[in-house]
């Protein structure tokens, strides 16, 4: 059985910030950045709410290419706009398929 893999969108309300990432199960993973030990970006800025999940299929080299790609972007309008439910994805996010929206 072949892993799908994702593209997840975070937020933090209180302190007003975002992170991507990549992963086979988005759902477990919301979890561990919630409640893992290490001392890490997301750990300084809990709680963190899932405001997007988008399907990048089968590979989990694509999975990874994408996420880079929105992290190179560094900039907030760029990711209030994928989350948006109205967003038409095109180019390299052409292959992201919205799971969830929050």
């Amino acid at each position: 059985m072949q892993k799908h893999y994702f593209v997840y969108i975070l937020y933090s309300k209180e302190y007003n910030k975002y992170y991507v990432g990549y992963t086979s199960n988005p759902y477990k993973r919301l979890e561990e950045h919630n409640t893992g030990t290490f001392n890490t970006f997301t750990s300084k800025y809990r709680p963190w709410i899932q405001v997007a999940v988008f399907d990048c299929g089968n590979n989990k080299n694509d999975a990874l290419d994408l996420e880079r790609f929105i992290k190179k972007q560094k900039n907030t309008r760029f990711l209030k706009n994928i989350i948006r439910s109205d967003f038409k994805p095109h180019g390299i996010l052409s292959q992201l398929i919205r799971m969830r929206i929050v």
